[in-house]
């Protein structure tokens, strides 16, 4: 490989979901070519926000090409809660079953993934031991990655960068402060809706809470202001102090990039704040793969988004 220059510029790639197509024509729109195998850029890297796995028709070849280019040192990655569920669905507790459930809900997220890897089984155990390679954030001098929520005191709770076989116990266990934090970091924080309040989520499934806008002050602002992406359904009312106080804004001048939000293709492809940008719009839905090219600007622009529709 070319020798790389000590800053190199960096290409945020949102969440794949298993479309390969779209992240070949990315990548290629990008500058990338691929040679022996990895995609390679003579002085850019990719860095990717997790989510791999699940829903799309190529994971197989989504993973062959983005651990190709992680152990080649093309690319990095954080891993995505699609893959820290995988890890739970295969481990099994000490007092039987697993530490995901496999209940029809689970089996059906699953399902892409572990049918295509069927006859495939040593690979799957390998990915299955990539994903414990991936650190939850990145954090470098100019910029930050994580999946879904940058929090300090979620990350300071966790005092861990990886997770382990071990830590998927406690990490898995509602109640715990592992449980908490990654719930925090690679799902986002929730805030739990009133009474009477729920709403049906992208999969069909009701929900009793909803992800919010981590990097703003909740007191004083509606359900429905902090709700993110905006949801019409989200009652137009105060959050009360006790949901509000889950929140501590973001305050840092680094710009953080995430995925996980499934943005709807027809919002722009802007940042969300000054030094923040979700590159997650929703392939797996019919709309784009997007990527953030950042050459170490502090104050982020929509002109440094580049995306393929999904086919």
């Amino acid at each position: 490989m070319k020798e790389r220059k000590s800053s190199p510029g960096y290409d945020i790639i949102g969440d794949i979901h298993g479309y390969a197509d779209e992240l070949c024509d990315l990548l290629a729109q990008l500058g990338y070519h691929e040679r022996n195998g990895i995609y390679q850029h003579p002085e850019r890297r990719v860095v990717f926000v997790g989510d791999f796995i699940d829903r799309g028709p190529k994971i197989r070849k989504t993973l062959q090409i983005v651990r190709a280019m992680v152990d080649a040192g093309s690319a990095r990655a954080v891993m995505g809660n699609h893959e820290f569920n995988a890890l739970c669905y295969d481990q099994k507790k000490a007092e039987g079953g697993f530490l995901r459930e496999h209940s029809a809900k689970n089996m059906k997220q699953h399902k892409a993934t572990l049918d295509q890897f069927v006859g495939h089984d040593l690979e799957w155990r390998e990915c299955l031991d990539w994903f414990l390679t991936l650190p939850l954030w990145i954090d470098e001098p100019g910029f930050r990655v994580i999946h879904a929520c940058w929090s300090e005191p979620h990350r300071k709770a966790l005092c861990a960068t990886h997770l382990t076989r071990e830590l998927l116990t406690p990490a898995s266990t509602r109640g715990t402060p592992e449980f908490e934090a990654v719930e925090a970091l690679i799902k986002g924080i929730e805030f739990n809706l009133p009474a009477g309040s729920d709403w049906i989520d992208k999969d069909g499934h009701v929900r009793d809470s909803t992800r919010v806008k981590w990097w703003q002050k909740a007191h004083g602002r509606t359900y429905r202001e902090m709700t993110f992406p905006e949801i019409v359904e989200m009652p137009d009312h105060p959050v009360p102090d006790e949901e509000a106080d889950k929140l501590m804004p973001y305050r840092a001048l680094k710009p953080v990039f995430f995925g996980h939000y499934w943005m709807p293709e027809s919002s722009p492809k802007e940042p969300v704040a000054p030094n923040l940008a979700c590159v997650d719009f929703s392939v797996a839905k019919g709309g784009s793969l997007v990527a953030y090219r950042w050459d170490g600007e502090s104050t982020l622009s929509p002109d440094k988004f580049t995306f393929v529709a999904a086919k």
